[in-house]
């Protein structure tokens, strides 16, 4: 394949140092279409084998002859792969081609769900299962990299947008599609096709994204500056516990659904649905408001989940309440492409760490609002009490906003 050149666009907020692993000749508007396509797909891959082991686990317990409690070690196994790869492969990744690490990233996803799908024993299972967590969150971090610097500065968001839309759409898509392939045939069949996605991805990657050239600069040190930013842990922050209300609400919806709602069972899957529309409609309304206002974005999602999540608490035992208050809790991930653009410009030079852990900080606020959700649940407080658990930890995300928002502030005249 030919190297194929790739327009550059400097961080205009923050970053204004040329990107030395980007050509500087433009691509045509349909190789840039192909190129989003492709990081896509891959994000449509890992969206789909991340959730889909939610609604197989008494598959694999049944096989395993384990617990479902057990068998739920799968899913902390997959989420701490994600939390740990993150920044570690950032960091080691630090002089190597963003489409070399792609394709590697994928590659390995790839393979790691074809093997989970033939693992012999339940622990091979979950070792395999952290494995192919590992490069979550790299490839999130590196593909809304490429996917940004390939547009103007305020359509950066929106780039990121489209990328993200492969894992907003694998919730609504992929996921029913994998489980009930997994149901119907066996669980294993859904992780094959999981990884046949995975070498897909490597395929569509190969042939559109363009080669390219490290960073100049580029070094382990240079990505480990981006620990040493105070903005970029309080946006960290922002992700890992604002977000935190939105899986202690989902962890439970099953419940929630038939007990609370008094709904029969087979509603769970459209309410899921209902999930899985609002993230779309947040995501692609998120990213374009967030082009416009990076912050206001940031902070008015935050106030936004405080409201939805007293009212999911107040109402969620209405039905069609319910239905209304889910599908605006998937909305909330309207916030996902704007915290992502927010750290590549508090990053500086250290923007692929920094892009990276914001995958690990959804994860972390994955099992901090399912562990929360579960105390008060523990507590006799009810299911539905799970959205009082989202109103103070979006409340706390709010406050850590302020913060960040305030110091930025203070910094400028000295700036």
């Amino acid at each position: 394949m030919t190297d194929t050149a790739v327009r550059h666009v400097p961080d205009a907020k923050a970053n204004t140092r040329p990107d030395d692993s980007i050509p500087k000749t433009s691509l045509s508007p349909l190789a840039v279409l192909l190129i989003e396509f492709a990081l896509a797909v891959g994000g449509f891959g890992i969206g789909t084998g991340e959730f889909v082991i939610m609604g197989l686990l008494p598959n694999v317990a049944e096989t395993y002859q384990v617990s479902i409690p057990t068998a739920g070690y799968v899913i902390s196994a997959y989420a701490l792969g994600v939390v740990i790869g993150a920044p570690i492969i950032a960091i080691l990744s630090a002089r190597l081609p963003r489409r070399t690490l792609l394709l590697a990233l994928m590659g390995v996803f790839a393979v790691g769900n074809i093997l989970s799908a033939m693992a012999p024993s339940f622990w091979s299972f979950t070792a395999l299962r952290f494995v192919t967590g590992l490069p979550h969150g790299a490839y999130f971090g590196v593909a809304s990299l490429v996917a940004a610097y390939m547009v103007p500065p305020n359509k950066r968001a929106r780039a990121v947008g489209r990328v993200m839309l492969g894992l907003t759409i694998a919730t609504l898509l992929g996921t029913p599609l994998a489980t009930f392939m997994g149901q119907m045939l066996s669980w294993r069949s859904a992780f094959y096709l999981v990884g046949f996605i995975g070498l897909l991805t490597v395929a569509l990657v190969w042939f559109f994204q363009p080669r390219d050239k490290v960073q100049e600069g580029a070094s382990i040190r240079r990505e480990l500056s981006a620990f040493g930013k105070t903005q970029v842990w309080l946006t960290l922050g922002i992700a890992s516990v604002g977000f935190g209300g939105m899986f202690s609400v989902f962890s439970y919806i099953a419940s929630t659904t038939t007990q609370t709602a008094g709904l029969p069972v087979t509603m769970v899957s459209i309410v899921i649905a209902l999930f899985g529309i609002g993230m779309n409609v947040g995501n692609i309304v998120g990213s374009r408001l967030a082009d416009i206002s990076l912050k206001g974005t940031i902070g008015g999602t935050m106030v936004f989940y405080v409201a939805v999540m007293l009212a999911f608490a107040t109402f969620a035992h209405i039905p069609v309440m319910l239905y209304i208050t889910v599908f605006l809790v998937g909305c909330g991930f309207a916030c996902g492409p704007a915290l992502q653009t927010r750290l590549m410009d508090v990053a500086a030079d250290a923007q692929t760490l920094a892009a990276a852990s914001n995958h690990s900080a959804f994860n972390i606020a994955n099992a901090l609002g399912a562990w929360l959700g579960g105390l008060v649940i523990a507590w006799g407080w009810g299911f539905q009490a799970t959205g009082y658990v989202g109103a103070v930890l979006s409340l706390i995300g709010l406050c850590v906003f302020g913060v960040s928002v305030a110091l930025e502030r203070k910094a400028k005249p000295s700036a």
